[in-house]
């Protein structure tokens, strides 16, 4: 008996449809993952439902892919995530499923090896065992775990995922950076057998084989990874933490721009018995403000979970140069505890968020200004590379010996960035091993890959930016040096106050977790900012309740919806006219406020033109409908995890 299905391809095939009818001779259940015929191409899909047989001629489903269907709450997921962040059903299913579906793997894959740590006997104090007990009993919804850095967040995730296990059901665990999964990894191993880690850092291969185990798993199991295990194919699931739930890495920047923590949210709400667990330190102050309104669980750590020393935060001013006799960036304070360190043969941290030898290259004759030539942003140098090089667009050229304006030898490098703080620690203290860590650094030598140096004590000196700051636990560590800790306050987001706040606070936190007494250098050209004053301090009470009265002034989130329109023209005066049409298009309706348009952060991108539009609403429906209507060649972002 021939019966027809509604298939859902994983490539758009035309804008209007998400799915087609095919015939098989096979009973099929909705979710089972298929190869199909579109035009000469042959497609993975994913079938959506039995429909009655059409009056059109159907092509057969060519393949089935697995005996086990993709489960049914992710089928449901996709379908929210394409009408929640108006995407393309495919361009969903493009990011949920496994490259190479359809591929025939060799077995025998090499597993994966987890990094060491020493294993103590954890015995949970009062704050832990009351936030297991919490998550245990909230049979649905959403936890905020907030918890000082080294209250033991880690060990309230492994207990409440015992529970989930012994229960039969399984455990997914969220982390903002590949650079976290070793050391969860490491963590949990010395609980659980049936551990699988999923991050891009694996190949396909790989990735393809943690996807069928988890599909074809007969016993609940963890899963570690950043945002994408969401989409892990877990049968039953009980438990989804989202650790460092406040870092904006949590929100796709592609197609489909989706939220990991909504997603999470929706997610658990289309399994039958599952809970959300949101831990940070600093969690953001839309997501506490949203917890306190809905009365959803708030669980506080306030203490740190082993016996640990006193941390000393020494503030330097960096407009006082007398504190600077030693060096013209590294204040005396700095320099002097780094050598106090290094002769107790511990480790030290200097956290920049600035990547780069130097981010201005100019003239000091005539005022030239290396700047892309497609983006107008200005070049960074690459000084190991004696290279300037686009951040935004990967542009790269030699270093000019000259001014190519004026013709004389009289460039100069302005500002700091990583690869100068490597160098000029290799030339202060050239018997130390250092190591610097930002986007710039070779796969073989990032975080996730050099964890267990980190770890052992193998590194001297760390260098980084923000990838360092979140959740790293090095048991060696004992003096954290911020070298500008202002320089984010800047930028013109409403947000920037708060980056700098929970950058500030996580960095300070990466001390102070060990018996080892910790020691924190800030160095700022603003002492007395209040949001400065706030994170050395880890004063959250007192940072959030002063940014939510500004976010309520200003009408930001969490009291209204954002949605961010820009348009790229080849030409500035297309772009100008292009967005004050549709800003005046907007300003008719009553239910938004529009704010533009401006040119966007990047003005300007692969050699286009781009200017932008902010449009709030008390409800997001009403941005929805602006979203859906708003015509081909925009960039649509609603809820943006930034306005730059």
């Amino acid at each position: 008996m021939t019966r027809y299905y509604l298939v859902a391809p994983t490539q758009v095939v035309r804008a209007q449809d998400e799915a087609f009818t095919y015939a098989s001779d096979q009973q099929l259940p909705i979710g089972t993952l298929v190869r199909v015929s579109v035009g000469k191409k042959q497609l993975n899909g994913v079938i959506l439902r039995e429909v009655e047989k059409p009056k059109f001629a159907t092509k057969p489903i060519t393949e089935v892919l697995a005996d086990i269907v993709w489960p049914a709450p992710l089928v449901e997921l996709a379908h929210w995530l394409s009408d929640y962040y108006i995407t393309h059903f495919a361009t969903v299913l493009q990011s949920m499923l496994p490259a190479g579906l359809h591929k025939t793997r060799r077995n025998g894959q090499k597993a994966l090896t987890h990094p060491i740590r020493n294993r103590t006997k954890i015995v949970l104090n009062s704050e832990q065992k009351a936030a297991v007990a919490t998550i245990a009993d909230t049979k649905k919804g959403t936890i905020l775990l907030h918890g000082v850095t080294g209250s033991g967040k880690t060990q309230v995730y492994i207990e409440a995922a015992k529970k989930q296990a012994a229960a039969g059901l399984s455990t997914i665990v969220l982390v903002p950076e590949i650079a976290l999964t070793p050391q969860l990894t490491a963590e949990f191993a010395h609980h659980f057998t049936n551990l699988l880690v999923t991050h891009s850092g694996l190949t396909e291969a790989q990735r393809h084989a943690v996807w069928q185990k988890t599909l074809t798993a007969t016993e609940p199991v963890v899963i570690i990874g950043p945002r994408s295990a969401l989409f892990m194919p877990v049968a039953s699931l009980g438990l989804i933490v989202v650790d460092e739930c406040h870092e904006p890495s949590y929100k796709q920047e592609q197609s489909p721009r989706y939220s990991a923590l909504r997603a999470a949210t929706m997610l658990a709400s289309f399994h039958k018995n599952c809970r959300v667990v949101l831990g940070s330190a600093t969690p953001s102050i839309a997501d506490y403000y949203i917890a306190e309104y809905t009365k959803s669980p708030i669980v506080n750590l306030t203490a740190t979970a082993l016996a640990t020393q006193t941390v000393t935060a020494k503030v330097v001013d960096l407009k006082k140069r007398d504190s600077f006799r030693k060096h013209r960036f590294f204040s005396d304070a700095l320099l002097q505890n780094i050598e106090t360190v290094l002769a107790e043969k511990r480790q030290t941290l200097i956290f920049h968020n600035r990547r780069g030898t130097a981010p201005t290259t100019m003239c000091d004759h005539c005022g030239w200004l290396a700047e892309c030539p497609t983006c107008f942003l200005p070049l960074t140098l690459h000084a190991d590379s004696h290279s300037l090089r686009c951040h935004a667009c990967g542009f790269t050229m030699h270093v000019p010996p000259n001014c190519p304006v004026c013709k004389e030898p009289t460039i100069l490098f302005k500002g700091i960035g990583t690869k100068l703080i490597e160098s000029e620690l290799l030339k202060l203290f050239p018997k130390a091993t250092i190591a610097r860590f930002d986007a710039d650094t070779t796969p073989q030598q990032a975080v996730h890959n050099r964890y267990q140096d980190l770890y052992d004590g193998n590194i001297d000196i760390l260098i980084g930016t923000q990838m360092l700051a979140k959740g790293l636990d090095l048991p060696k560590l004992q003096l954290v040096g911020v070298v500008q800790a202002d320089s984010g306050l800047v930028l013109p987001d409403y947000q920037s106050d708060e980056r700098v706040f929970q950058l500030l606070y996580q960095v300070m936190g990466r001390v102070g977790r060990s018996a080892l007494p910790g020691t924190v250098v800030v160095q700022t050209y603003q002492p007395d900012h209040p949001t400065i004053k706030a994170a050395i301090s880890r004063d959250y009470p007192l940072f959030y309740s002063s940014e939510l009265v500004r976010r309520k002034a200003s009408n930001f989130p969490p009291f209204c919806y954002l949605l961010k329109l820009t348009c790229s023209y080849k030409t500035e005066q297309g772009a100008i006219k292009a967005s004050q049409q549709m800003a005046t298009t907007l300003r008719k309706n009553s239910a938004v406020e529009v704010l533009g348009p401006t040119p966007a952060f990047y003005e300007r991108l692969g050699g286009a033109y781009r200017w932008q539009l902010l449009v709030k609403s008390k409800k997001r429906a009403v941005l929805v409908a602006i979203a859906k209507s708003v015509p081909a060649g925009w960039q649509v972002d609603i809820d943006p995890a930034t306005i730059l």
